[in-house]
């Protein structure tokens, strides 16, 4: 529970926290430390709160990010934990079962940036990642200024396992 109130600064109560999962073992080196957008969520904080969190556990010398990537257990260098599929994909796969579900017809738009963000709990560059996943597949086109839009479905991929 944050003491809101209190004299520590909350960034530095979630960084204690986290340090607490990493001592306990719940938390391995390797291992990403939960995203901003989860920390955001988990302890009603505010990004920037979230980002503090991630440099303290770096001055502690807990964690290294990774930009682009996310903040991991260890030092730099540590190995990371293999994660079986990238987040991206699977957000990819995800909307693109909602295409063929026909949840999301061809020639309307797929959610947008920000609503995806919220979704999933991801930074921007990873839903980036995954529209222009979708986009390489042939699911999606996206009209500049206006949004991405579902392909007609002979374009889209003959194996759907991609």
């Amino acid at each position: 529970m944050l003491d809101r109130e209190g004299p520590v600064p909350i960034y530095k109560q979630v960084a204690d926290l986290v340090r607490d999962q990493i001592e306990r073992g719940e938390l391995k080196a390797g291992d990403p430390v939960p995203s901003e957008a989860t920390l955001e969520k988990d302890y009603d904080i505010a990004r920037t709160t979230a980002r503090r969190v991630a440099r303290e556990l770096r001055e502690q010398g807990l964690a290294h990010t990774i930009q682009g990537e996310g903040t991991f257990v260890g030092r730099p260098g540590t190995p990371r934990s293999p994660r079986k599929v990238p987040l991206y994909q699977q957000i990819s796969t995800e909307v693109s079962a909602r295409i063929v579900q026909g949840e999301i017809s061809p020639n309307r738009a797929i959610p947008g940036e920000k609503v995806m963000m919220r979704q999933y709990g991801v930074a921007k560059v990873t839903v980036r990642q995954a529209v222009a996943h979708l986009r390489e597949q042939g699911w999606v086109f996206t009209v500049p200024y206006r949004g991405t839009f579902v392909n007609e479905p002979e374009k889209w991929p003959r194996n759907r396992d991609s």
